[in-house]
């Protein structure tokens, strides 16, 4: 058994290596850059070696020299590559061999061949894989992709060769929006995979995103750990996955997996790897790429298999055979994993940095029934990068059913309080809350589908704010109540008398009255429902519980002027309770809403500039390009909000912005 690994990567996914290797009483330790220094990773592993900056934004860890040179001297036997970043490099898994290391992963040769995702096409084909239409050789230039475009007609998938993760990955559905797509892959695949190369394959409409998990030994000898169901994705990012599909069944599980495992012993491949599919309505399934590498997702299919895939690729690396077959690998229950971004859902998921101030996660627990477990790279305090990938975790959870499993992960990202940064878990509720998802009826664009006109805030339902405003009612109240008390006033809940109250969230208004009989807090609505609440702790800046009849509320409260903060359930906003007169006399002040100006180009997001687009003196129309920001390593291209003339350009290619840095100035 290996006894000495090296993590040539951050974040989560190190820190998930670091306990496996843990547990098998490896030593481990990390690389890490200046952004990382006081990451956790750096805390858990039992060394850390501090990597030179790179001129080019966040390539330390692309660095393969500096890498190999820091795992020499340390003395490593091996080096897990985690995912992204160098996994699918072959050059750095045939370095890693070549200076007498083990690479935790599969053989150079294999990943040379599956991790290029044109060179794959054809090998899928070879061994009989059922593939999509295409194109079997990289577009170098806009030119050659105009061709091929209009050789097997649009809408086309453009993709980076060599990477994965959504980056490098544009849908496009017109020749018109060809050029823009073209130049933005190029620019990420070269900025995550150091390798621009790209090419165009047909895009097939309303599909499901289905992939394989499989292991191999040295010895020849394959298993596949089933499916995992990636459909939910926003531009081509996975962001919720689980396992089982609830689209597919055994027979095409058995179909796909038979496949996927026949072109990976095609290529002599071993370790750990992921066959991804694309399954039309019809449940016809075509190869879309291998993945040589630990998946994002993997922890899914952990929990309903039982297999630690980490264990299993240090295992493979030391020579070591698989200890079980097919036959011995059960399928136990659902799971799902959602990831939480550091992105404002409200702002179009722009990217969000900055210090976590609070990083309060759901409490992970594994019991017969139930299991939250929560992978992630940051802990209270930690920093936020515009550099790096913006995931804050992974939150998986599972249960015997499916229905028990997203009830489980609704309550847990209910429990999650980030503050100092955005994230995208109001938006992860309102997507797994869906009545389509809930009934498994979603394909790869159930995003663009539900939400045509982006996610703002979830809309919450009458009889969520029913039960929420009884339950600040009668806070409210009894904080009045706690008060009269200490200054020795007549406690106001002697009067035994209903008193009715508007309460406000946003847009809508409800009626409910509120009494205190037989020691207990009483809430009716209009329609007469009781709602009886009990609590035992009344504070702020903390979650607190607060029960509303059988219901338990868990919710996050911060007290206002005139109302509340509320995060609960995804929701977050301020709820105002108003005595009725006065809620009537609120419709004669409206807001004030200020005025949008378009006078210049603000950074909406700290990010780096990789390409300007105008001048001085141009003439530009609404909805041109002006400038691409790279956040988070993906492109974001800013348009023209309005026609006009370019006054003054203030920034330039390569320069680093802060949210709100002036770009370009309009006459």
């Amino acid at each position: 058994m290996i006894e000495r690994i090296l993590i040539a990567n951050r974040g989560e996914i190190a820190c998930r290596i670091i306990k496996t290797a843990a547990k098998l009483g490896i030593e481990s330790s990390v690389v890490f850059s200046k952004d990382d220094e006081g990451s956790l990773a750096v805390k858990m592993a039992d060394k850390a070696f501090l990597l030179a900056d790179s001129k080019n934004n966040s390539q330390e860890y692309l660095d393969i020299e500096q890498i190999i040179r820091i795992a020499k001297k340390d003395k490593i036997e091996a080096i897990h590559p985690g995912y992204g970043f160098l996994s699918e490099n072959a050059n750095f898994a045939k370095a890693v061999e070549e200076n007498g290391m083990k690479f935790i992963g599969p053989p150079h040769e294999s990943i040379k061949i599956m991790g290029d995702k044109i060179i794959s096409k054809v090998q899928a084909k070879n061994c009989g894989v059922s593939i999509i239409p295409g194109v079997d050789k990289e577009t170098l230039t806009f030119s050659e992709a105009k061709k091929m475009a209009k050789k097997i007609g649009f809408p086309i998938m453009v993709k980076a060769s060599a990477g994965g993760g959504g980056k490098g990955m544009r849908v496009v559905q017109n020749e018109k929006d060809l050029e823009d797509n073209f130049r933005s892959a190029k620019n990420e695949a070269k900025s995550s995979f150091g390798d621009e190369r790209i090419f165009i394959e047909k895009f097939i409409q309303n599909p499901h995103h289905v992939e394989i998990q499989i292991i191999g030994d040295k010895f020849g000898n394959f298993i596949h750990l089933g499916e995992r169901d990636c459909s939910i994705q926003r531009r081509n990012q996975k962001i919720i996955e689980e396992s089982p599909s609830p689209f597919i069944d055994m027979t095409i599980r058995d179909a796909m997996a038979a496949q996927a495992i026949n072109l990976a012993k095609s290529v002599n491949y071993y370790s750990a790897g992921t066959v991804e599919f694309i399954v039309d309505a019809q449940k016809n399934f075509y190869f879309l790429e291998m993945n040589t590498r630990l998946q994002v997702e993997h922890p899914v299919t952990e929990l309903i298999t039982g297999v630690d895939i980490v264990e299993q690729m240090i295992r493979i690396a030391s020579g070591e055979p698989l200890k079980f077959n097919q036959k011995e690998i059960s399928f136990i229950g659902s799971a799902i994993e959602a990831r939480v971004y550091a992105e404002d859902p409200s702002r179009d998921f722009m990217p969000s940095v900055g210090r976590l101030n609070k990083y309060s996660p759901p409490t992970e627990t594994k019991f017969d029934e139930k299991q939250i477990r929560n992978d992630t790279g940051v802990n209270e305090g930690s920093n936020i990068s515009f550099k790096y990938d913006p995931m804050i975790s992974k939150l998986c959870a599972w249960a015997p059913t499916r229905k028990k499993s997203l009830e489980l992960m609704v309550d847990a990202l209910a429990e999650f309080r980030i503050t100092g940064i955005k994230s995208n878990i109001s938006f992860l509720i309102d997507v797994i809350s869906q009545e389509k998802f809930q009934r498994g009826e979603f394909t790869t664009n159930f995003l663009s589908e539900e939400y045509p006109e982006g996610f703002k805030n979830r809309n919450m339902k009458n009889r969520d704010l029913e039960y929420l405003g009884a339950a600040l009612l009668s806070l409210q109240k009894s904080l009045v109540q706690e008060s009269r008390s200490k200054n020795g006033s007549f406690p106001e809940t002697r009067k035994n008398k209903p008193e009715e109250y508007s309460i406000h969230w946003g847009d809508k208004i409800i009626s409910l009255s509120w009494n205190f009989s037989d020691g207990c807090h009483l809430v009716k609505n209009r329609k007469e429902k009781e709602f009886i609440i009990k609590f035992s702790k009344l504070s702020f800046n903390e979650i607190i519980s607060i029960q509303v009849n059988s219901r338990i509320l868990k919710l996050w409260l911060s007290k206002k002027t005139d109302g509340y903060l509320v995060n609960w359930k995804g929701y977050e906003g301020e709820l105002k309770i108003y005595p009725p007169k006065i809620s009537q006399m609120l419709e004669f002040f409206p807001d004030k809403k200020l005025p949008v100006s378009h006078q210049a180009l603000n950074a909406p997001m700290p990010g780096l500039i990789i390409s300007l687009d105008v001048v001085a003196g141009d003439e530009v129309q609404l909805g041109q390009r002006l400038c691409a920001l790279e956040a988070m390593k993906m492109e974001n291209v800013l348009y023209a909000e309005r026609a006009g003339k370019i006054k003054l350009v203030n920034r330039k290619k390569g320069d680093i912005l802060s949210d709100g840095d002036k770009i370009l100035e309009y006459e």
